[in-house]
């Protein structure tokens, strides 16, 4: 009698091909649907950040569904308490910008005219005419109503309606289903995985899952704190906008340095404009140079610290690119695509390392 049949090994060719396969229609999948996969791509982050706290719950004796469930509504519920404490006070302060955007490109003109005319005294007339301080003077202003009409245009967009109204309504929905069957979706992957690397793929997958949960879960509570002392912080120094600012510094935090660097000059901006004497701008300035000093030695060691193996630069780069392939789907998937290439990179160059043509120095 004839043993069983040999199954046939893979080649080099087939197995790149199969890799290229997956990398092109992944890449096409994006292209095509890019326009409807955020609340997806959001339901899948979701479920990802709340699945420790599930499997917690899980294993005190609940249902998978039951503990599903229950993480979506307490996320629900907390967003539902956001809005209800902050959204009048947001509402409020957007009307405010939006009745002193005239009064600010008055002012923006005025400085620039100034600026523009001592420039004229101390260099010449034949260096600074009076058509460059028309022209400055104008464009001034010009660009503080063009950014009043394009936050307009953002907030009351049809598109931007549709797009908050998919993720109030789909995203929870979609992250119900994807937290209740997230162990079976991963078991699932794996029984796909080739049988002959499947140990070196899991490890590798493991790898990746330590260092995004890392910076996934540590950052978001970083960018919660920073928000709330930047708000609150704003707020008690008297600057007008100082909840939007804060909020802004600090949930933009999750990109190195962006968030400080935009609250900065939008506070202080914003100080120059507000208050009559140097005092409220230096208390300001004294809001963020606090703030740097805590993110710094408090917030992102206490929280993030080592564990995180993503450099600010690859984080910020990633984040870009991201977004202008895929629009803020692609900035969803930045940071893990990234902490997936970090790894493999590391593998690569720790196998290139133990190589023969790394060790080899024959000549």
């Amino acid at each position: 009698m004839s043993g069983p049949a040999e199954t046939p090994g893979s080649t080099r060719g087939q197995r790149l091909t199969l890799l290229a396969g997956l990398i092109v229609a992944v890449y096409a999948m994006l292209q095509l649907f890019a326009s409807v996969l955020l609340p997806f791509v959001a339901a899948a982050c979701i479920a990802y950040f709340l699945d420790p706290l599930a499997s917690r719950l899980v294993r005190l004796g609940l249902p998978r569904g039951v503990a599903a469930a229950l993480m979506m509504l307490a996320m629900l519920a907390a967003l539902l308490l956001f809005a209800l404490l902050l959204y009048p006070l947001i509402v409020a302060q957007i009307g405010i910008l939006f009745a002193r955007v005239p009064v600010y490109a008055t002012e923006l003109r005025d400085f620039a005219a100034v600026q523009i005319a001592r420039m004229q005294t101390a260099l010449g007339p034949g260096v600074v005419d009076e058509k460059l301080r028309d022209l400055v003077g104008g464009q001034a202003s010009e660009i503080v109503s063009f950014i009043a009409r394009t936050l307009r245009g953002i907030v009351g967009g049809g598109f931007a309606i549709f797009n908050v109204v998919s993720l109030i309504v789909v995203t929870p929905v979609v992250g119900f289903y994807f937290l209740r069957d997230w162990p079976a979706m991963l078991t699932r992957i794996e029984s796909w995985l080739p049988r002959r690397y499947e140990g070196l793929l899991m490890a590798q997958a493991h790898e990746v899952d330590r260092i995004l949960s890392a910076w996934l879960r540590g950052q978001a509570l970083c960018c919660l704190l920073l928000a709330l002392y930047y708000a609150t912080a704003l707020s008690a120094v008297g600057l007008d906008l100082g909840l939007i600012v804060g909020l802004m510094a600090g949930f933009l935090s999750f990109i190195p340095y962006v968030g400080s660097i935009t609250g900065l000059l939008a506070g202080l901006g914003l100080a120059f404009a507000q208050f009559p004497t140097w005092t409220g701008v230096i208390e300001v300035g004294v809001v963020f140079v606090i703030g740097q000093i805590l993110e710094g030695y408090v917030i992102y060691p206490r929280f993030l610290g080592d564990r995180v193996e993503l450099h600010a630069v690859w984080v910020i780069f990633a984040l870009f690119a991201g977004g202008a392939a895929f629009g803020f789907v692609g900035v969803l998937l930045a940071v893990p695509v990234t902490a997936v290439i970090g790894v493999l990179s590391r593998f690569w160059l720790q196998r290139y390392l133990q190589s023969p043509l790394y060790l080899d120095r024959s000549t």
